[in-house]
């Protein structure tokens, strides 16, 4: 039988990766990557640096394809329906991939940015090829440090407070609304900077971008005072990449009773 290792490989540090990922690593035949293009092209160099420094050479073979494009412009009812053809377009590419490339009796792995189990496709991908009936494999999943946690430890502060729970949401659903009955909000796939909108309130944010990696740019502050340096660093930071990852913690600060 076919084995799938699922790798979770930090937010970018190649220090964050975990003992059982590189005995994950150095038990793989084929490592599939999905090209995301130039703009992204050293994002494929993080990963191929990783496997220089944990896997010996010779040991394995790397396979590429290139990422099929998303509709970006989806919004409203339109977005779900635009994410799951994009995951069925991928769930093709993985299951051909996985059939042609990869012996009976090899195994493979996909490299996941941080945790495989937070805002991530692979696994649901992968449940839609095995229901396809395509092709037949066991996976298995080796957790990694999500950027919400190195958000943290480069902030030096905790996700939650004494007895208070922290949500975890993408910048579309802040858009709608601050989640009720929470202070302690963590944000991801915010690509319009929704904390704007709550400038006017008493809300710390906690920001960070290309976390883990020699780019990493870290603001934190009361949203009035940081959002309009968080802004310049941020556009200034797409301009010269061409492409930018960030994640922030929103802190409602208590009112006096």
């Amino acid at each position: 039988m076919r084995t799938i290792h699922v790798i979770g490989i930090g937010a970018g540090d190649p220090e964050q990766l975990t003992l059982q990922a590189v005995r994950a690593l150095r038990d793989t035949d084929v490592f599939f990557i999905l090209d995301k293009g130039e703009v992204k092209s050293d994002l494929t160099g993080l990963r191929r640096d990783l496997l220089d420094a944990h896997v010996p050479e010779g040991t394995y073979r790397v396979v590429e394809a290139r990422d099929p494009e998303r509709d970006r412009s989806a919004g409203g009812a339109a977005y779900s329906p635009a994410v799951g053809d994009w995951r069925s377009a991928r769930a093709g590419i993985y299951a051909r991939l996985i059939a042609e490339e990869l012996g009976e009796d090899e195994t493979g792995a996909f490299l996941v940015w941080g945790d495989p189990a937070l805002y991530d496709s692979t696994l649901a991908i992968l449940e839609e090829v095995l229901a396809s009936g395509t092709v037949d494999f066991a996976y298995d999943v080796v957790p990694g440090i999500s950027s919400v946690s190195s958000l943290a430890a480069r902030h030096r502060t905790g996700l939650n407070r004494v007895a208070r729970p922290v949500q975890i949401t993408t910048g579309r659903r802040l858009a709608e609304g601050f989640p009720q009955g929470v202070d302690d909000v963590v944000v991801m796939l915010d690509a319009h900077q929704s904390f704007r909108r709550y400038a006017g309130e008493d809300i710390d944010i906690f920001w960070g971008a290309y976390l883990g990696t020699p780019d990493e740019i870290l603001v934190s502050g009361p949203i009035a005072e940081a959002a309009p340096e968080i802004e310049r660093l941020r556009t200034e930071a797409r301009e010269r990449k061409g492409w930018i990852m960030d994640t922030y913690l929103l802190r409602r600060n208590p009112r006096e009773r």
